[in-house]
């Protein structure tokens, strides 16, 4: 067997036990927290060779100042340049050879490293997540490399991608004084403006670990891992400033807003989106549930109505924006030629208020318990998705155990509640729409503008 063919026949050996299903459905773990206030959780699992190292940091894009957006996301990026201890470029070197895979994603909320090992580089892991938060190198060159590298993700993800701008137009109208109000891409003139102590003060205020959390899935000994968390975890200084944290909360939407976005695509669309409650509160998960009846899967009622029989739309979906704080409900359609944006989304309002006024049938109700139930299963199947569920749930409501305990808040959710919800949020007054439309000529470039509020809708 060639050098090649056996590199291949290991990666493949790896990534099927690495989404093999758990023999339990029970997670058992356990946690501490450090004298530094890194919290740890250690969740043992032995039903695969290979353990995810994972550290969630409580910093998003809502911790930024509104004239530096982009700096969390930017450095999800920048803490991957290396440490004083490992060279430029070694992180993903290291790791790879080591047989594992390493990635990092950045949310309004919190961001999140990760890499998943064979469980003999338990070490290895530990100690490349030590150095990132202990000696990460910010420096010129990793900076501007960075600069350069965010700007062109930003390009190609948001501003030369069809509709790529939906996220970004959403979050700037539906917010007015939460920091929500941008996305975690942020500004790339702001991230051009940024200097060195700047980059350096964002580090030492976020990036300790009284404002982390690192959780352990997988074939680990917990004792073993705890000395070595200790070895590796336990001498880093605990922050001393302050975290700072948003303090002044959004004000109730009292009137419908309207705007106009202008893009390069060809079909125009409509986006609807409704202001809902924080994570772990009881009408969420009403909310979330109800968003999958109206567009989940062939059989849902934006599909069957808009796409199947007016043929109105292309595509559709609907969708929450689940954040720490309160969040968005968001429907978009897709229009089909020659439909005007006021008849889609006359037609979307339609469904949404045939749910307000008869509720949801028994068999829709069950088919989204059925997929919520699915979901946050399958998620739970794999170490990293354990891993990051345990951060989370610990990090936004303070509670790891919730990975057992969650889906029951799903399952006390009635039909009812499903009616109630969409009465109480998805109102008029409550709502954003966004007609994003065709560039009117081709050299125009995207634009966004304001228009008033239709009282009759």
């Amino acid at each position: 067997m060639t050098p090649k063919v056996l590199q291949r026949w290991i990666a493949f050996l790896f990534f099927t036990v690495f989404f093999l299903p758990r023999a339990s459905a029970t997670i058992h773990f356990s946690e501490f927290t450090l004298p530094n206030g890194l919290h740890v959780i250690l969740q043992e699992d032995h039903n695969a060779p290979i353990v995810a190292v994972s550290v969630m940091y409580h910093v998003g894009s809502k911790n930024e100042e509104p004239d530096r957006t982009g700096f969390a996301h930017f450095f999800e990026h920048l803490l991957f340049e290396g440490s004083d201890n490992i060279k430029r470029g070694e992180y993903m070197k290291l790791v790879e050879a080591a047989g594992g895979q390493l990635n990092a994603n950045t949310t309004q909320d919190r961001t999140f490293y990760y890499e998943v090992l064979p469980s003999n580089q338990l070490e290895l892991g530990l100690w490349l997540e030590s150095e990132r938060m202990l000696h990460a190198r910010i420096d010129t060159l990793g900076v501007e490399t960075q600069r350069k590298v965010v700007k062109e993700e930003k390009k190609q993800r948001y501003d030369n991608s069809p509709y790529g701008q939906i996220i970004n137009v959403v979050y700037e109208n539906a917010y007015s004084k939460y920091p929500y109000r941008w996305a975690p891409i942020g500004k790339e003139q702001y991230i051009d403006k940024a200097t060195i102590p700047e980059f350096l003060a964002f580090y030492k205020t976020f990036y300790v670990p009284n404002n982390a959390v690192l959780v352990l899935s997988g074939d680990i000994n917990p004792e073993q891992a705890t000395s070595l968390i200790n070895k590796y975890f336990g001498d880093i200084p605990k922050g001393t400033g302050i975290i700072p944290r948003p303090t002044e909360p959004e004000p109730v939407q009292t009137a419908e807003k309207r705007v106009t976005f202008n893009d390069h695509i060809q079909l125009p669309a409509v986006i609807i989106a409704y202001h809902i409650p924080k994570l772990g509160a009881s009408d969420y998960y009403a909310i979330k549930l109800l968003t999958q009846i109206l567009s989940e899967g062939k059989s849902s009622r934006f599909e069957k109505e808009l796409v199947d029989k007016q043929m109105k739309a292309v595509e559709t979906s609907s969708f929450d924006l689940g954040n720490e704080d309160p969040g968005l409900a968001v429907m978009l359609a897709i229009a089909n030629r020659k439909v005007k944006p006021e008849d889609l989304e006359k037609a979307m309002l339609d469904e949404i208020d045939k749910v307000k006024k008869d509720g949801v049938t028994e068999q829709e109700y069950d088919k989204a318990e059925n997929q919520a139930e699915n979901q946050f299963v399958a998620q739970n199947q794999k170490d990293i998705g354990v891993a990051e569920n345990l951060a989370t749930y610990y990090t936004f409501q303070g509670d790891a155990n919730l990975i057992n305990t969650e889906l029951s808040r799903y399952k006390k959710v009635t039909r009812q509640d499903l009616q109630r919800v969409a009465n109480k949020y998805f109102t008029s007054e409550n709502r954003l729409v966004v007609d994003y439309l065709p560039r009117p000529t081709a050299n125009r470039r995207p634009g966004m503008r304001m228009v008033p509020a239709n009282p009759t809708k």
